[in-house]
């Protein structure tokens, strides 16, 4: 990825991986700047550009009564506060057209998830707004259907985009990641890979996603062995108790062990090349 891209990006260490990564939704300030604190001390660190993450609102729910956010506005006032505080760009997802300039006054990046992605107009809507601009893969979309998501962004005047894989349905309880179409995906656009979202196991009897958190390292080692640009991940420091996607992030207190260990790989990586 041009890092330039997003101007308050650290990225002292260009050879680096950069990295999005934060709670799957913002259920309150003190959460969301205590993980904050947490991975950007770990991040400054190991020189890892940070992108922090959060949902505003969860508009995608496999149950009525799940938890859906504790009100746009509020969600997204947090998010600045953190990007204020930390000095760190910030991503949110959108899901509809008028999410688009709402969130853009208070994110860097505006993220369209998997199943919105070929969307036309809430994607046109996000770029049009000059904003960052993180395509989702479609767990339905092939590699290089991607380049058609890229393109609206691009016709509608943003060059500002990047791709994100979060794995392809692989029948109707799993995600697999296809690491063949990384390198297609990046001929279109920075690459980065969702190492907790493909690791979901949706469509549950009980109508609450599963997931595998303990093979996250796993798909993490094998994106930065394929030379994914970026990785993206979603931590929590106890997700038993998180409102959205426990069942597939990664704790917090296992963060600092995994991400020294996926550099030092990047700068085997590196030398390969």
């Amino acid at each position: 990825m041009k890092l330039d891209l997003i101007p308050q990006i650290k990225h002292s260490n260009s050879n680096n991986f950069f990295l999005l990564a934060g709670p799957c939704a913002i259920e309150g300030e003190e959460m969301a700047m205590r993980i904050a604190e947490k991975i950007i001390t770990i991040t400054d660190n190991l020189e890892i550009p940070l992108i922090f993450k959060g949902s505003f609102k969860k508009a995608n729910r496999s149950r009525v009564d799940s938890f859906t956010g504790i009100g746009d506005k509020k969600a997204l006032k947090i998010l600045s506060k953190v990007s204020e505080t930390f000095k760190v760009p910030t991503v949110t997802d959108i899901h509809e057209i008028s999410d688009a300039q709402m969130a853009a006054e208070f994110v860097d990046v505006l993220q369209i998830p998997a199943f919105l992605v070929r969307q036309t107009d809430l994607v046109v809507a996000a770029a049009k707004t000059g904003k960052v601009i993180n395509l989702k893969k479609g767990q339905f979309m092939s590699p290089e259907s991607m380049q058609h998501a890229v393109r609206k962004v691009t016709d509608s005047g943003n060059g500002q985009v990047m791709i994100t894989d979060r794995g392809t349905m692989f029948g109707y309880q799993d995600m697999i990641v296809d690491f063949r179409g990384i390198p297609t995906m990046k001929t279109y656009a920075p690459v980065v890979l969702d190492v907790t979202h493909s690791l979901q196991q949706p469509n549950q009897s009980s109508g609450v996603t599963g997931g595998r958190p303990d093979m996250i390292e796993t798909i993490a080692r094998a994106g930065i062995a394929t030379g994914v640009d970026g990785l993206f991940m979603e931590t929590h420091f106890d997700p038993a108790i998180a409102k959205s996607d426990g069942a597939n992030m990664l704790h917090l207190d296992h963060l600092e062990k995994l991400l020294t260990n996926l550099v030092a790989l990047r700068k085997t990586v590196n030398k390969l090349h």
